[in-house]
């Protein structure tokens, strides 16, 4: 990993400065992508804008601020995208300060006012490195400030042709996978301006190794295979779950449909199981009856659990005996089971609890 400290005077950071929203934004002469195409936003309020300017217009040094070399040698802002932004509105006559008692935008200052400002160093590092290496530090040094998510952090590192594809699909607001998962329902949590949609199909399509994934497509001229895969598991949710629920959202499709996508399912009688459980009691995890009707994994449902009371009333009616190994226990030791299992019927009710030791309940329960 190469990092190496440039002094970069203002006047060469903000030239050709342009603010295209959500296309993104740059300057440096082009050279400088300050915010990448369909990234959030960062908004710094009044204050801290002003205090940035204070700052510059005082000759007090602000914090260092770090810029990623992309491969096609021009850079991308990791960190200090408000601190540029904020300099480069101010220069570009987009708002005004109070210096000294009076308000003033930059045009109004005096010329030695400005050559100041434009003038002034800011402490830039430049870092270069192959891909591991440069994400293992943005993961270090994005602590302060606005945090870039996980999936920022990514995609300032593999940088390219299928990436810039890939966030026209899955970054952009009303983009093609927010308007195809929110269609008949929202299946998928989180916003494409966040890189949460792009995350979410990678995690799917590479069980989870977003990464290698991005490694390994970095230089493909598109993404159609992810946008491709990610059309099939909406279809194929849709398909087999055609009565739509909120709890639907948020759930891992992309792993229920790499495991059962060859698999004949029946919807109708998938959505007469779904039914049954949300209306059943005991299931605390709504969400997770879509995992379990598929395999049968009750770990997915949060069976709701045996209270303190109906603990201690069944202790108290065995005596401190487990019916199964006969021997006798403080409560401690012992532990809530349903009599008549879950699976079978059994409801989380006073009647149906007995205490087991711990070793005979982790025994019958598999664990």
């Amino acid at each position: 990993m190469e990092i190496n400290l440039h002094k970069i005077k203002i006047s060469e950071v903000v030239k050709d400065y342009k603010d295209s929203h959500e296309e993104g934004v740059s300057a440096f002469g082009g050279k400088l992508d300050i915010r990448p195409k369909y990234q959030r936003e960062f908004v710094y309020s009044g204050k801290q804008r002003d205090e940035v300017i204070k700052t510059v217009k005082n000759g007090f040094p602000l914090n260092v601020m770090y810029w990623v070399k992309k491969e096609d040698g021009n850079f991308e802002v990791l960190d200090g995208q408000q601190r540029t932004i904020s300099i480069a509105q101010f220069v570009n006559g987009d708002f005004s300060i109070e210096f000294n008692g009076r308000t003033a935008m930059f045009h109004n200052l005096t010329k030695e006012e400005q050559e100041q400002i434009m003038n002034y160093d800011l402490m830039i590092y430049h870092c270069e490195g192959n891909d591991k290496e440069k994400l293992d530090w943005f993961k270090i040094i994005n602590i302060a400030g606005e945090k870039l998510t996980d999936q920022e952090l990514r995609n300032a590192v593999y940088t390219g042709p299928w990436l810039s594809d890939a966030k026209l699909k899955f970054s952009k607001t009303n983009c093609a996978s927010y308007l195809l998962a929110n269609d008949g329902g929202q299946l998928i949590t989180g916003s494409p301006i966040r890189q949460e949609y792009l995350e979410t199909a990678l995690s799917w399509i590479n069980k989870e190794d977003i990464e290698g994934y991005m490694a390994k497509y970095q230089h493909n001229k598109n993404a159609d295979e992810l946008w491709q895969y990610f059309q099939n598991v909406i279809h194929w949710v849709r398909k087999n779950f055609q009565n739509y629920r909120k709890e639907m959202s948020g759930v891992n499709w992309g792993e229920l449909y790499n495991e059962f996508k060859d698999k004949k399912l029946d919807g109708v009688k998938l959505e007469k199981e779904v039914k049954e459980l949300m209306q059943d009691e005991d299931v605390t995890k709504k969400s997770g009856i879509y995992p379990y009707v598929l395999t049968r994994k009750e770990r997915y449902l949060s069976i709701r659990a045996f209270t303190p009371n109906m603990k201690r009333e069944a202790y108290e009616r065995q005596d401190g005996v487990c019916p199964v190994c006969k021997k006798e226990f403080v409560i401690t030791e012992m532990e809530a089971d349903h009599i008549n299992p879950w699976y079978n019927g059994g409801r989380t009710v006073a009647e149906n609890c007995q205490m087991l030791c711990k070793e005979d309940n982790r025994t019958k329960s598999g664990k």
